[in-house]
């Protein structure tokens, strides 16, 4: 029998999960898995708990929202395993899984795993750490990390958008200093966001068509501030037909990423805090994992 090693944020959305616990295990186990499940207690918790099962299994699944995904494939790289992911995504936003539309039915997404197969995808290596999706500053950043858990539960979507708009009186410029493989774009700007997905934060969407999770480079959108209202409405209008000529937006394509910052502006990797840097490096890591996935595949 293979062995499965499940771990499951039970806390993650509306604890819609929990119920389906039993149902979940007794589909892995129809279809020839013994099951490994590990419940997280903290933040981070998943880490270790992955690094050490991984190696010793045929399959990781995990369930939970980004920041649990997020922890999972930390914990796969930390253990060089070459084991392949499943993703029952159960949280407030769960960019990662509506950028490849993965079902947000509990048990649907079970039995797409079961049925599945893998397919390769990109990750993001920031400094020592990972993200599956996302590393961001500036306007909206905080929001995932301060948004209390009750309230991301209660409200779920809403509370992301009420959080952002409540900040955008608060935010200020971020001078940065950017080195990506074609150029150098320096400034200050109110947001920017290395992404490998069509949604930043369920706020920000890019054009599908531009985003290619398999392709080796990431996506980089830099916002500047409007200098008016006029500016504000071109912004607005170019955010809504995701094309990105307005003169507030930088937008590039790249594989690598060398960035001079406030050590004291904080970033978001897959919507978890990470502290502030100096001088980062931002790798693509092509094809570093490998998630299984049933139907029209997206890579």
């Amino acid at each position: 029998m293979k062995k499965l090693f499940l771990v499951m944020n039970p806390y993650a959305g509306m604890r819609k999960a929990n119920k389906y616990l039993s149902d979940i295990i007794a589909l892995f186990n129809r279809s020839g898995y013994e099951v490994n499940a590990y419940m997280t207690a903290c933040r981070g918790d998943a880490v270790p708990a992955v690094s050490q099962y991984a190696p010793q299994s045929d399959l990781v699944v995990c369930i939970g929202g980004d920041g649990t995904f997020n922890e999972t494939i930390t914990g796969l790289m930390l253990s060089g395993a070459d084991v392949p992911i499943g993703y029952i995504p159960c949280g407030s936003t769960n960019d990662f899984a509506a950028s490849l539309h993965l079902s947000g039915n509990i048990m649907d997404a079970a039995r797409d795993i079961v049925q599945g197969t893998p397919v390769p995808y990109d990750i993001g290596r920031f400094g020592n750490r990972y993200f599956s999706y996302v590393a961001s500053f500036g306007a909206f950043t905080r929001t995932s990390y301060n948004t209390p858990q009750n309230i991301k539960n209660a409200l779920g979507h809403t509370a992301y958008i009420l959080e952002g708009i409540q900040e955008l009186s608060q935010i200020r410029n971020e001078h940065i200093h950017v080195e990506y493989d074609e150029g150098v774009v320096e400034g200050d700007f109110l947001f920017g966001a290395i992404c490998n997905s069509t949604s930043i934060g369920g706020i920000l969407t890019l054009d599908p068509a531009q985003v290619d999770m398999g392709d080796g480079v990431f996506e980089m959108l830099l916002v500047r501030a409007p200098a008016d209202a006029q500016e504000l409405a071109k912004f607005i209008r170019a955010l809504k037909k995701q094309k990105y000529d307005c003169s507030m937006i930088t937008f590039i394509r790249t594989r690598h990423l060398s960035i001079r910052a406030n050590p004291d502006m904080p970033w978001t990797l897959d919507g978890e805090r990470e502290d502030g840097h100096s001088l980062v490096e931002v790798e693509n890591l092509h094809h570093a994992i490998r998630l299984m996935q049933k139907g029209e595949i997206h890579a």
